[in-house]
C-alpha cells in the first residue's frame, strides 16, 4: 500500500500516478502493475509482479531515481515482497 497523511500527499499520487504507471508498465520485466485507490482513504493499494528478482531490483531503482520516486519519498509504502 501507497499511504498519504495528508490531502496534499494524496493530490501529488494522484498527478503523478498516471506516468508513474506508464513507465513501469512499460519495463522490460514487468508483468502487471495494478494501482487502485482505497475508498474512504488516502492510500492506494498496489499490486505489480515481475519476471524475475533481477526485473523487479530493476524496477526499484529506475522508480527510486525518478521523479516519481523523488518526490512521493516521504509516503509512507507498506508492502510485502514474495518470491525473491
Amino acid at each position: 500500500e501507497l499511504v498519504c497523511v495528508t490531502e496534499a500527499e494524496a493530490a501529488l499520487v494522484e498527478r503523478m500516478l498516471p506516468a508513474h504507471t506508464a513507465l513501469t508498465r512499460a519495463e522490460e520485466g514487468c508483468l502487471s502493475f495494478e494501482v487502485t485507490r482505497i475508498a474512504d482513504a488516502l492510500a492506494w493499494r498496489v499490486e505489480e509482479e515481475f519476471r524475475d528478482a533481477a526485473s523487479f531490483r530493476d524496477h526499484q531503482q529506475r522508480a527510486a531515481a525518478s521523479a516519481w520516486g523523488r518526490d512521493t519519498a516521504g509516503i509512507e509504502r507498506r508492502y510485502v515482497v514474495e518470491g525473491l
